[in-house]
C-alpha cells in the first residue's frame, strides 16, 4: 500500500514538473558520453563522418535501462486480442480507440482494420482506414460488425481526458453502443483494468469483474482472462476472485452476441 502511494506521488511530480530518475541517469551518463567522444573522434575512420557540435545528441543514459519492455497490460493485451483475431482469419477488422502503435499495428500486416477516435489521426499507412467519431455514438448501423474490439479504453469515457464529455456513467453508455453495433454472432474484445472499483480522475476507472460484466450483460462471455498485478503473464479463464483481488490487473473479456438479439 506505501509503495503504491510513493509510485502514484513519483508519477504526478514527474508529470507536473520532470522525472528525478531520468535526470540522475543522465547525470551519471554525461562523463561516459564525454569519454566515449574523445576516445571515438581519436580512432582511425572516424573523419569518414563529420563529427559537428551542431549534430550531437547525448543519449548514453540509454545503456542503464533495460532493452525494452515485455510486461504489463498492454504488451500481453495487444497480443491477446491480435493472436485471436489472426486465428480466426479476420479480413476486416473494426477498432474503437485502442493503441495504434501496438495492437491495431500487430493486425495491419494481415488485415483491414477500421479505427475510430475521438482525437485526429493523421496516417497513410495500407490497411489503416480512420475515422474521427465518438464511441458514445459509433458510426455504424445495429447489428453490423463481425469482428470489434476497444482495448483500455472504456475505462477513459466520461472522464474528460481525450476530450470526450464528462459523464459519470460514460463507461455504461460506451458499452451500450458497442453492444448495438455487434453483429450476433460477432465477437467482442474488451480490455481494461479490474480490481478493487475505484476512480482515479481523471486517468481512469478501474473495475470490479463483474461491473464489466454487467455492462455488457447482452452478450455472452467467451472469454475472460487476466494480467495480475505483476504483469508478467495471462492467467488464462481466470478466476473472478482472483481477479477482483487485484489492485491494478487488467482483465481481458471476449464477448459473443447472441442471435437471440438481431432483432432486440
Amino acid at each position: 500500500m506505501m509503495k503504491s502511494f510513493f509510485l502514484k506521488a513519483y508519477n504526478s511530480f514527474s508529470y507536473l514538473f520532470f522525472d528525478p530518475l531520468g535526470k540522475i541517469r543522465q547525470y551519471r551518463a554525461l562523463p561516459v558520453f564525454l569519454r566515449n567522444l574523445l576516445h571515438y573522434r581519436s580512432m582511425p575512420g572516424s573523419q569518414k563522418f563529420p563529427l559537428r557540435l551542431s549534430d550531437l545528441y547525448v543519449t548514453t543514459a540509454d545503456k542503464y535501462k533495460q532493452a525494452g519492455i515485455a510486461k504489463g497490460h498492454y504488451f500481453f493485451q495487444d497480443i491477446w486480442a491480435a493472436a485471436k483475431i489472426h486465428k480466426k482469419n479476420i479480413s476486416k477488422h473494426t477498432d474503437v480507440g485502442s493503441r495504434i502503435d501496438g495492437f491495431v499495428a500487430h493486425l495491419l500486416p494481415f488485415c483491414q482494420v477500421d479505427y475510430i477516435d475521438l482525437r485526429k489521426l493523421e496516417s497513410r499507412v495500407g490497411n489503416l482506414h480512420f475515422i474521427q467519431g465518438s464511441i458514445l455514438q459509433l458510426p455504424f448501423p445495429d447489428n453490423s460488425i463481425d469482428s470489434l474490439s476497444c482495448l483500455h479504453v472504456i475505462e477513459h469515457i466520461g472522464l474528460g481526458r481525450y476530450g470526450d464529455p464528462l459523464d459519470p456513467a460514460g463507461h455504461e453508455n460506451a458499452a451500450t453502443e458497442l453492444t448495438r453495433v455487434l453483429k450476433p454472432g460477432g465477437s467482442l474484445y474488451i480490455g481494461t483494468p479490474v480490481g478493487r472499483e475505484r476512480v482515479c480522475f481523471d486517468a481512469h476507472r478501474v473495475f470490479h469483474p463483474n461491473t464489466v460484466l454487467k455492462m455488457f450483460s447482452d452478450l455472452e462471455l467467451s472469454e475472460f482472462s487476466l494480467i495480475d498485478d505483476k504483469g508478467e503473464t495471462i492467467i488464462p479463464h481466470a478466476d473472478i476472485g482472483i481477479a477482483a483481488a487485484c489492485h491494478y490487473g487488467c482483465g481481458l473479456f471476449e464477448f459473443v452476441k447472441p442471435a437471440s438479439l438481431h432483432n432486440a
